[in-house]
């Protein structure tokens, strides 16, 4: 990585446990400028708990977590503001139409109708505007909840399984999106899915059972583990902790 190039996020020592459970274990990352980081694992892996930490809706136990370049536990509201997150799940207010829900969400980031219907638009939403949130399919909600995360141009995008529920046409206009807006952006992606990692990720951290097993490009990751392609490499390395625990 070159030394140039902008630090977002890092992450130190950072561990959240769960009575004797530890969910997150003495994590280091730093995420730069331009990336885009799948955070890859089997389930239970820490994935969703790692990525929640990040968006300030989950408390560490212990460890920091600094976004540009500010502790997000002594600065909690700038660090949102920097920060746009996409929940694994459906989003809030299901009573409420997208227009609603998106409008009220443009107002807690400070921003107007043109916002709207600009994520609107970039999402492929705007023929369901009108429709109540709980009448939508699982695509259409992802998409919704996606586009509620790009309110307020944030530098930072937090996306839980963005891809989840989407048709393969679907799936592929929201990797090309991902790509594009990486160019100015950190963008991190939770994901079980290999070949989201392999084909949109410039960067891979496999996780596996609430820690970081290895980080680096595809290639590197090969590489490391002696393997011809990522479901071999994810193999060797579940397997391998499955066997010692």
């Amino acid at each position: 990585m070159k030394k140039s190039k902008e630090i977002t996020i890092k992450i130190s020592d950072l561990c959240k446990n769960y009575g004797p459970i530890e969910a997150s274990s003495h994590i280091d990352l730093t995420a730069y400028k331009g990336e885009i980081i799948a955070l890859l694992g089997p389930n239970g892996a820490g994935k969703t708990t790692l990525i929640n930490m990040l968006a300030g809706y989950l408390a560490p136990t212990s460890g920091k977590i600094e976004v540009l370049g500010r502790d997000i536990a002594q600065f909690p509201l700038q660090a949102k503001q920097n920060i746009g997150f996409l929940p694994e799940g459906s989003p809030l207010y299901p009573d409420l139409s997208v227009q609603m829900f998106l409008n009220y969400m443009a107002e807690l980031r400070g921003e107007g109708k043109k916002a709207v219907r600009d994520v609107a638009a970039t999402a492929n939403i705007l023929d369901v505007m009108h429709q109540k949130i709980e009448t939508l399919s699982k695509g259409y909600l992802r998409r919704v909840g996606f586009a509620q995360s790009l309110l307020g141009n944030p530098p930072i995008l937090l996306l839980d399984e963005p891809t989840d529920g989407l048709d393969p046409n679907q799936k592929d206009y929201m990797r090309k999106l991902i790509k594009q807006m990486a160019e100015d952006k950190t963008i991190i992606i939770s994901t079980h899915l290999l070949e989201e990692a392999e084909n949109l990720a410039t960067r891979i951290v496999l996780l596996d059972k609430g820690k970081i097993k290895s980080d680096g490009s595809l290639k590197e990751i090969l590489k490391q583990t002696g393997t011809a392609d990522l479901a071999a490499a994810f193999r060797q390395i579940t397997t391998k902790e499955s066997e010692n625990a």
